[in-house]
């Protein structure tokens, strides 16, 4: 009992460092350790997040999937999305098939133990864990469910943060906007059309001669939004200036805010 409160601990631990970009690779090496098997984190998509190997058990196939493709079959991958619970031990004892390509297998006697990966009412992705001729304990399924808990609360922590970006970099964007006149914001999305994608070379007369908007009024939309921090410019000379979108949100926000404001050319 106190060895698996240990391991529990191990594992606990991984959530209070706070996660990190490698924290999947960190966690599956952990349960490796722990449990004892080849651990493969899944997401829901079959790209492989994070996996580790035992030494002795090491897969050519695998090895070939996380080199080149980085993610399960997509026919695999569905069987794994229709296992709604965990499914301890399910054992490939003599069978030569193996999982992830239709070739045979050069290991027998397998156990593999296949758990879901939930977090905030949604599939997430799975977990797996796999070793050879020896079928996995209760203690150790209780840490690899565990494991699986931790990795669906990183990945909800991941989710909210990337949320928060996008919710920041809308509300700069918005602040940036707001500091244009009629004329400044009519005059933005005349570049950024001009533009047609995030980053190019636009010629401020040319813009000018052709939308009647002077140039000065062009030139005073790029300096404030650059101001905001959504741009970037960069002067060259007569050829032109060269116009960097910083803030991806940039042309959608501009789009809306002149779709409300009923400026829309």
């Amino acid at each position: 009992m106190e060895n698996l409160l240990d391991k529990t601990r191990a594992i606990k631990d991984l959530l209070l460092g706070g996660g990190g970009p490698d924290a999947f690779e960190v966690i599956v090496r952990v349960l490796s350790k722990q449990i004892g098997a080849n651990v493969y984190l899944v997401g829901r998509r079959g790209k492989i997040l994070g996996y580790h190997f035992l030494e002795d058990s090491q897969c050519e196939k695998i090895e070939e999937i996380l080199n080149y493709s980085e993610r399960f079959p997509e026919s695999y991958n569905r069987t794994l999305l229709s296992i709604m619970e965990t499914q301890p031990n399910l054992v490939y004892s003599g069978k030569k098939q193996c999982l992830f390509a239709p070739e045979d297998c050069p290991f027998s006697d397998r156990f593999v133990t296949v758990i879901p990966i939930y977090g905030g009412g949604e599939r997430l992705g799975n977990m797996l864990i796999m070793r050879m001729k020896s079928s996995f304990t209760i203690e150790e399924l209780f840490l690899a469910e565990y494991g699986a808990l931790t990795v669906g609360m990183e990945v909800m922590r991941i989710k909210a943060e990337r949320a928060e970006m996008d919710t920041r970099k809308r509300a700069s964007v918005q602040i940036a906007l707001s500091t244009l006149s009629f004329s400044e914001l009519k005059a933005a999305e005349h570049v950024f059309r001009e533009l047609g994608g995030r980053e190019g070379l636009i010629v401020a007369s040319r813009v000018a001669d052709r939308t009647g908007i002077t140039r000065s009024v062009i030139v005073n939309s790029l300096r404030k939004l650059e101001s905001a921090g959504v741009i970037k410019t960069r002067s060259l000379g007569m050829k032109g200036t060269y116009i960097s979108i910083i803030n991806e949100n940039l042309p959608v926000e501009l789009k809306n805010w002149l779709s409300r404001k009923g400026m829309e050319i």
